[in-house]
């Protein structure tokens, strides 16, 4: 978990005494490639870290699969209404490789909640959250399609390459040939 550790002090100081308290309610799952996390009309019972691997958030609307997001590790998810409620997913979660997460249950959270440490964490967390939706939701509305793969593609050029263009696609709102063509230029514009 040292992984999951150093990701945390990026936004709180963990005391020893309050990193054996995350040792005990957190735990490892190793997910298979293709593997659901979260299930779209099921209750999310875990807040996860990702070390290792890639997910991707999405919903099936009108026989469509629309991906929403994705999160690349070392990074931590949830289906965020569903995990705080304890109400139905809007949304599945899926592995796109094989990832490793630390997970931890909702009711293990009156734990973490007792823990300055993971309160601090938390709520800087979520301003990061609440910042980069924020950011993302104008790129939506002000970008073309070819403008938010670029960004992609400079943000994580290691990473988009094992995304399968029909999620990628339908992450940025455009039919996979639309998508081959955008991938085409940009790789024309580069040699020249």
């Amino acid at each position: 978990m040292s992984a999951f550790r150093k990701y945390i002090e990026k936004y709180s100081k963990v005391s020893e005494e309050d990193w054996q308290i995350f040792l005990q309610v957190f735990e490892q799952k190793v997910i298979e490639k293709n593997d659901l996390l979260v299930e779209e009309g099921k209750i999310c019972k875990y807040f996860y870290f990702l070390e290792q691997g890639l997910v991707r958030f999405f919903t099936i609307k009108d026989g469509n699969d629309i991906t929403k997001m994705f999160t690349i590790a070392p990074d931590c998810f949830t289906s965020k209404l569903s995990f705080r409620k304890q109400k139905l997913a809007q949304e599945g979660i899926q592995a796109l490789e094989k990832s490793t997460v630390w997970q931890v249950e909702y009711k293990d959270l009156k734990i973490l909640s007792k823990l300055d440490s993971w309160n601090t964490f938390i709520r800087q967390f979520v301003y990061e959250v609440d910042e980069f939706t924020e950011k993302f939701l104008m790129e939506i509305q002000t970008e073309t399609a070819e403008e938010r793969y670029q960004k992609l593609n400079e943000r994580y050029p290691r990473i988009i390459n094992k995304i399968p263009l029909k999620h990628l696609s339908a992450f940025l709102g455009i039919a996979p040939q639309s998508l081959s063509r955008i991938r085409k230029k940009l790789h024309e514009n580069r040699k020249s």
